[in-house]
């Protein structure tokens, strides 16, 4: 198995993604400790882990707080033995962010992701880097959506954001890679059987005075496959990026569109 006696935590683990990233480590190999805000989803991901025969721990945690998730990887290297690997997919609800032009905007809605996600994601591989570093290994993986590469209208703060996770994600692998840590960015896009794509889609459907799912039937037809990617593939990604099979990446964006952003 990929990640056979690696310990990862996943942030966040209660939404679509994180959920389903934490099931493709499990299923892997890897213990998975899944932090979140609401321990009641939580719990509902791992019955799922362990009825599969995986192993899970459950810890609420607020990413941005800075002592919690502090408190909480000094809690996974005692229990454990390491911190092999991380993964922040913690986000926020889009009402109100996206499907407004940017000169409509207030600058709270437009400050709300960009003072979230980055700091999120540097307060997660913070904790990460300061561990992983003592032992010489690790993985921090980061993941932002396709608008952080592309000129698209009625992102609101967002974009900005995904970018600067982005841009966090290659210093950190900078600095981290001489101590055997690396670091990786997935970039996605939209995955519609996500409430929360479907809540975007539905925003940004409005503004263009169309339904939702000709909305989604416009943004499959920019793929490359005509299809956009489901939730499930971009755990498998996440699983293989986070394993020692992918061993010389580091510092990159991991292009996970389906082909909506061509490298």
């Amino acid at each position: 198995m990929l990640l056979d006696k690696k310990n990862a935590i996943v942030y966040g683990a209660g939404g679509a993604i994180g959920s389903a990233v934490a099931l493709a480590f499990a299923a892997e190999g890897a213990r998975v400790f899944l932090a979140g805000r609401t321990r009641a989803g939580l719990e509902v991901v791992a019955e799922k882990i362990r009825a599969e025969g995986g192993v899970a721990d459950v810890a609420t945690v607020d990413v941005l707080e800075v002592d919690a998730v502090e408190a909480h990887a000094d809690a996974v290297v005692r229990e454990a033995g390491s911190f092999d690997v991380s993964f922040n997919a913690t986000s926020l609800p889009q009402t109100g962010i996206q499907g407004t032009r940017l000169v409509d905007l207030s600058p709270e809605a437009f400050a709300l992701p960009m003072t979230t996600y980055p700091m999120a994601t540097f307060v997660t591989a913070r904790a990460a880097g300061r561990r992983m570093i003592e032992q010489g290994s690790g993985v921090i993986l980061t993941i932002t959506a396709s608008p952080s590469r592309t000129a698209t209208p009625r992102m609101g703060g967002m974009a900005p954001a995904w970018s600067a996770v982005e841009s966090l994600s290659r210093g950190l692998a900078a600095e981290l890679g001489p101590h055997g840590v690396r670091v990786v960015c997935l970039n996605a896009a939209g995955m519609p059987e996500t409430t929360q794509l479907a809540e975007v889609y539905g925003l940004h459907a409005d503004a263009y005075g169309i339904s939702r799912d000709a909305f989604q039937d416009r943004m499959e037809a920019l793929t490359l496959r005509k299809k956009l990617p489901t939730v499930a593939e971009i755990a498998n990604v996440a699983a293989f990026v986070a394993s020692d099979r992918s061993s010389a990446m580091t510092g990159a964006i991991a292009n996970v569109t389906g082909g909506l952003v061509v490298d």
